[in-house]
């Protein structure tokens, strides 16, 4: 099985999973996005906010292959861009974190590890721009596909709670501190991952190689999900 990673652009938007293509959860605050489901402006306001995160800060998200049909997708930007993150009651996130905010494995590619991955990927990006961590908010009461991730599974992939509530506690991921953590997880990716098939059109999407190195390598400092 070929595996590959691109990044989110207005291409390749359509191409992730039906409900979430046109889903604004995050995009915007919940009376607006109330306003843009009436009036059924959901996939253009959407189009509209990807279009001017990339233009401001870059890539903001990442769509999974698998055999060329998509897999799973994860998003994720600085909480500025993601106008929900106040109806939380476990906000603001820190100031030196990205958001993890939303994602997905279709369910013929769950427990391939390919949740695990997609993290692993935006830890990736995020540490090479500069920033210390990734935060997110999750669900204790996780019954199935949403806007957010199931807390478990953050936990089952490093993060740690730091501001506790009893349906949507804030969780965050130490990137310079977590050696251990990022070796483990890369050493676990290569093993799901097996062969990768190179692409070489223009523009070249991030390959998981790219993403991962084929060796874990120490630093010197420091959804739905499978």
């Amino acid at each position: 099985m070929a595996r590959r990673l691109e990044p989110l652009t207005l291409a390749n938007l359509a191409e992730l999973p039906v409900p979430c293509r046109a889903c604004v959860f995050w995009e915007l605050d919940p009376v607006a996005a109330k306003n843009a489901s009436r009036t059924g402006d959901t996939e253009l306001e959407k189009e509209a906010w990807l279009s001017q995160l990339l233009l401001d800060w870059g890539t903001a998200g990442f769509l999974l292959y698998v055999d060329d049909d998509p897999a799973g997708y994860v998003i994720y930007g600085p909480a500025a861009y993601l106008p929900r993150i106040q109806a939380f009651p476990t906000a603001p996130v820190s100031p030196d974190a990205v958001v993890l905010a939303t994602g997905r494995v279709l369910p013929r590619y769950l427990g391939l590890g390919l949740g695990k991955l997609l993290v692993q990927a935006v830890a990736k990006d995020v540490l090479k721009r500069g920033f210390r961590a990734v935060e997110a908010f999750g669900d204790s009461r996780w019954d199935g596909p949403g806007c957010v991730w199931p807390t478990d599974f953050l936990r089952a992939v490093g993060f740690g709670v730091v501001r506790d509530h009893p349906r949507h506690p804030r969780l965050r991921l130490d990137l310079r501190s977590t050696v251990t953590w990022r070796s483990e997880m890369e050493a676990a990716v290569e093993r799901v991952l097996g062969v990768i098939r190179p692409e070489h059109s223009p523009p070249r999407p991030i390959t998981v190689r790219e993403v991962l190195p084929r060796e874990p390598q120490r630093l010197r400092h420091g959804p739905s999900p499978s």
